[in-house]
């Protein structure tokens, strides 16, 4: 197996969801290697961080993401799959700190105050880290006074903010007014399953997506406006 091959491995099990040689999913690939080990041996053999991130992960998690969008898979096999992300990203993590692999960006995402649930906010942030941001998760029932402390320590992030609720999504129009009080330079971008692009306008955030696949492709375009 050359290292062309071995990347294709560790996409293949990072969409399909195979963790480590001892989960027993899929079925077909019950007892063979997977993105734990695989990655590992990447690594050993001398295949670059970055390579790993940008061939492997990164292209795993977008086949996943557009899956998503098409309703072609749904929220289980989303979770089996990210799980296979975290067990590649283990390996990278320590070359992200040493500066060696390079992020495109930071994302502070949260659920909004009020709102308990996380489910749609973790699909996002799973899929927005597997594209190559760095994802900075603040939860549920997030304050705006909790999103400007963490804006304070990350200047240079995009911050998300999600809600499933109708009434907790009228919550997003005084936080994202007192997120551009105080940093009015800020980019923010909402989303959940009640809200919309005219909202988003509405509430004067700068962007909005409908999905996971929607979020990563606004954040992408953001690179080339820096």
């Amino acid at each position: 197996m050359n290292n062309d091959d071995l990347l294709t491995r560790i996409l293949t099990c990072v969409e399909l969801g195979k963790v480590n040689r001892n989960t027993p999913f899929p079925p077909d690939m019950k007892g063979m290697d997977g993105a734990d080990e695989l990655t590992r041996l990447a690594l050993e053999r001398g295949i670059k961080p970055s390579e790993i991130l940008n061939d492997a992960l990164i292209k795993a998690m977008d086949k996943v993401g557009q899956k998503f969008a098409d309703k072609k898979i749904f929220v289980p096999q989303m979770l089996i799959s990210a799980r296979a992300m975290n067990a590649s990203m283990v390996h990278l993590k320590p070359y992200f700190q040493t500066g060696e692999v390079k992020r495109k960006g930071k994302l502070i995402i949260g659920t909004v105050a009020g709102d308990l649930h996380d489910i749609g906010k973790n699909l996002v942030a799973m899929i927005v880290e597997g594209a190559g941001w760095e994802v900075i998760d603040l939860g549920v029932d997030v304050s705006a006074q909790k999103y400007i402390h963490t804006i304070q320590e990350h200047r240079d992030a995009v911050v998300g903010l999600s809600a499933l609720l109708t009434t907790t999504m009228h919550n997003m129009r005084t936080i994202v007014a007192d997120i551009k009080n105080s940093f009015p330079a800020v980019t923010l971008m909402i989303g959940g399953a009640p809200v919309t692009e005219q909202f988003r306008a509405e509430i004067g955030a700068d962007g909005y997506a409908s999905d996971p696949q929607g979020a990563v492709a606004y954040l992408n375009s953001l690179i080339h406006e820096v």
